[in-house]
């Protein structure tokens, strides 16, 4: 009976851990418990309906046209950096044998933002910190990412359904050209540098494109519109940017290639979600659980 009473106080609690709201929009700046992170600058983007280009390239009857706007709603509130990930932070996991030294020619100042990463890189940082840190961190989805970027956003639509189909690469490239904003300079600049969007996150659309988990799809639609056929192919990632680009995983300079499709990015970093950990009822209820099973 005493146990049975001890399952449902830890259970209720877990529910209560589990669908805790984040605060209203704020800036947070956790210290890292182990000394070796720098305090981070995080954003809560809360929850909204927005509407959204479908990623990827879709044909029609064998031809290029755009992808769909869908809406979309984020469900739940979620923390990202408020920053692209910087050199300095990057080195740390470098020096303590978590990542690999990023491409680059010569090292780079400390409050830039670190590029010449691919997804692996990426993706190896996010499980280093998370260890450093005891929270989970992860890159954003492409809809996390276009949700969070909102007015930086670039839509993808290129008018190709209008195009007689004879050269839409001169289209895209107009489209592309068109984009550029006055600083359209290549060279990376220290984090802060392109401003803040209405969400509070820093730079985006700027020179650096951020991967995020989104594979690459190629997809055919009927007549109608219609998704007919879809095949994903995540060796490709979407990296948000001043316009959407394909990356081929193990691509650390945008530059020299290994796009699926469209114009290659200039420089390829990163930020970087922080997802809400069970409380430690849940895991206090997992092991009673687990206990019982074994038994």
């Amino acid at each position: 009976m005493k146990l049975q009473i001890l399952l449902m106080l830890a259970a209720g609690a877990a529910v209560g851990a589990l669908f805790a709201i984040p605060p209203a929009d704020t800036t947070t700046d956790r210290a890292d418990r182990h000394g070796v992170v720098a305090p981070i600058d995080t954003v809560i983007v809360q929850a909204g309906r927005f509407a959204y280009r479908v990623p990827g390239e879709f044909l029609n009857a064998g031809k290029p046209v755009d992808g769909p706007v869908v809406e979309r709603r984020m469900r739940r509130p979620f923390e990202i950096m408020a920053y692209q990930v910087s050199v300095a932070e990057y080195d740390a996991c470098v020096a303590d044998g978590g990542c690999r030294r990023q491409d680059g020619s010569a090292p780079a100042s400390a409050d830039l933002p670190v590029t010449g990463i691919n997804y692996a890189d990426a993706m190896a940082y996010a499980a280093w910190l998370s260890k450093q840190t005891d929270d989970d961190w992860r890159l954003p989805s492409d809809e996390e990412w276009s949700f969070a970027a909102a007015e930086r956003f670039g839509d993808d639509a290129l008018g190709l359904e209008d195009d007689d189909g004879s050269n839409p690469a001169t289209r895209w490239l107009a489209a592309y050209r068109s984009r550029n904003a006055p600083d359209n300079s290549v060279a990376v600049r220290p984090r802060g540098h392109f401003g803040q969007n209405s969400k509070g996150l820093h730079d985006v659309a700027g020179s650096v494109w951020e991967w995020t988990t989104t594979c690459y799809a190629r997809n055919r639609t009927d007549a109608a519109g219609r998704l007919a056929e879809a095949t994903e192919n995540c060796g490709v990632r979407v990296v948000g940017g001043r316009h959407r680009s394909y990356m081929s995983f193990f691509i650390s300079d945008g530059k020299s290639g290994g796009c699926a499709a469209g114009m290659a990015p200039d420089n390829l970093g990163f930020r970087l979600v922080r997802e809400a950990k069970p409380g430690r009822a849940v895991a206090f209820v997992r092991r009673l659980l687990n206990r019982s099973t074994a038994g």
